[in-house]
């Protein structure tokens, strides 16, 4: 399997050099030459069969072999082994759990409580290995923009991991008290972690300025080390989550909710478009997914584009009380519009630089057409909290914010077009992660701060909290630096 930009550079990569890699050569983000199939011609329901009542760890080998071939079948079952194992306190790794009527496929029970532990838990090992395969002596220097859940879970993933350095960017008062504690205490001698005075759209800009920064770059090789990253523009990230998607159509046909080979929708609080272009990948290789509900907060850029075929960031950026989805520039959209428009690097090339100068960009007809199978939709802060105390109250099912932004959406879907074709909806984070904001909507005192809130939540509910969040308040915090958003290069630096 080979990887190309979606800037139409001519270079290809092999996995391991794309993991490494992180970022291609143009700016673009690497997708696979040819889309891997987990069935020939008319042998689908066989295949789906023949998945039922394989475990989350068989699932991802095929899954993921398909797309890493390079990796020895031991190579991927060494990292397939380490990264799901008891560290995951659901023993089935990822629970799929009826409420309301849906199906919510719960991808919290790592160490982090967010989704990013699924991706995240096996990154470095596919790292490590591709480092070994291509003989690379360099130090590799993580480098990661955060909105909230993907700093944690890439600290908590390459701490201590030899060869590598990490360094996080979160917004400085942008993530929840409880997200902020969880990056600020991490230990690892390894690890670096930075607030910035800036919203996640200028830590990710900044961050990827010096992975396209030639000076940068030189300067970190006189050091004897390179860039990669941890954020889902790395292949080694995307490529993970395709597998919890087709697990958790799997596992509908276990229940005998659908058929093998019967539709089923998807539905994604999506900031990054990461998680939501992982489905749609699950689809590529054969799995029937029908409509892929992109739902977003009071950021809706994303519903803005899928409903008019123009992107456009020129509006308000808002704090809200799902911060994981305060973005506005969605870096792996850049993925779907490459794979919409027939691979088209010019075109994808042209967009990104409207983009970058003029703020937006409007795509083409084909583009727009192939948009047919995503619904896009958003939710505000009030109904985010409705829909929580009323999933809770009428289902005793407990939401996070950004899963409640799904469920809202979901149903106003279902409304507005009828189709009842069941529905997976991605469960992303534990609810106490925002305690605050969930405790508030099912109806408790505010609390003195987020930590008494994840204290009072689970007094109210019983629901237990995740071994990570409990006590959290405890640990000190070893990462103090607040950095200006011109002052990425030195905060890297002064880690290495």
């Amino acid at each position: 399997m080979k990887y190309q930009s979606t800037r139409g550079s001519k270079d290809v990569k092999n996995s391991p050099q794309a993991i490494i890699k992180g970022i291609a050569e143009d700016k673009g983000l690497y997708v696979p030459v040819e889309m891997p199939k987990l069935a020939e011609d008319g042998q689908l329901v066989q295949a789906i069969e023949a998945l039922k009542g394989k475990t989350y760890q068989q699932i991802a080998e095929i899954i993921i072999g398909k797309f890493f071939d390079d990796y020895t079948e031991d190579e991927l079952k060494a990292c397939i082994n380490g990264a799901y194992d008891s560290k995951f306190e659901a023993e089935e790794i990822v629970p799929v759990v009826e409420a309301g009527g849906a199906h919510f496929l719960e991808l919290y029970h790592g160490k982090t409580a967010a989704f990013k532990d699924m991706a995240l838990s096996i990154l470095p090992y596919l790292m490590t290995t591709a480092l070994k395969k291509e003989h690379v002596t360099d130090k590799i220097c993580i480098l990661t923009a955060t909105s909230g859940d993907t700093g944690k879970a890439a600290l908590e993933g390459f701490a201590g991991v030899e060869g590598t350095e990490i360094v996080v960017f979160f917004p400085n008062h942008a993530v929840s008290q409880v997200q902020e504690r969880q990056m600020t205490s991490q230990e690892g001698a390894n690890t670096h972690v930075f607030a910035i005075n800036g919203n996640f759209d200028d830590a990710q800009t900044g961050v990827k300025k010096l992975f396209n920064d030639p000076a940068f770059g030189a300067l970190l090789a006189e050091r004897g080390v390179r860039l990669s990253s941890a954020n889902s523009i790395n292949v080694g990230r995307l490529i993970p989550q395709v597998a919890y998607y087709v697990y958790g159509y799997v596992k509908l046909v276990e229940r005998g909710v659908i058929k093998a080979g019967e539709p089923a929708n998807v539905v994604v609080p999506t900031g990054n478009f990461g998680n939501i272009l992982s489905s749609y990948l699950a689809k590529e290789m054969g799995i029937p997914f029908a409509k892929f509900i992109c739902a977003s907060n009071e950021n809706k850029v994303l519903t803005d584009f899928i409903n008019t075929g123009v992107y456009d960031i020129r509006r308000d950026f808002f704090v809200t009380n799902s911060p994981s989805m305060d973005i506005l520039i969605s870096s792996n959209l850049e993925r779907l519009l490459y794979l919409l428009s027939g691979r088209d690097g010019a075109a994808v090339q042209q967009w990104m630089a409207q983009l970058e100068k003029e703020k937006r960009y409007e795509v083409s007809s084909a583009v727009k057409e192939g948009l047919g199978c995503f619904y896009g939709g958003f939710c505000t802060q009030e109904e985010t909290e409705e829909a929580i105390g009323d999933m809770y109250r009428n289902h005793d099912y407990l939401l996070d914010t950004h899963t409640a932004v799904a469920y809202k959406v979901y149903a106003d879907y279902v409304k507005e077009t009828g189709d009842e074709t069941p529905a997976l909806i991605a469960s992303t984070a534990s609810p106490y992660k925002f305690a605050e904001s969930v405790g508030r909507a099912v109806g408790l005192a505010d609390a003195a701060d987020g930590f008494e809130a994840v204290r009072q939540l689970e007094k109210a509910t019983g629901v237990k909290v995740q071994k990570g969040l409990k006590d959290l308040d405890k640990k000190p915090v070893l990462h103090k630096d607040v950095c200006e958003i011109d002052g990425l290069a030195d905060a890297v630096l002064s880690g290495l």
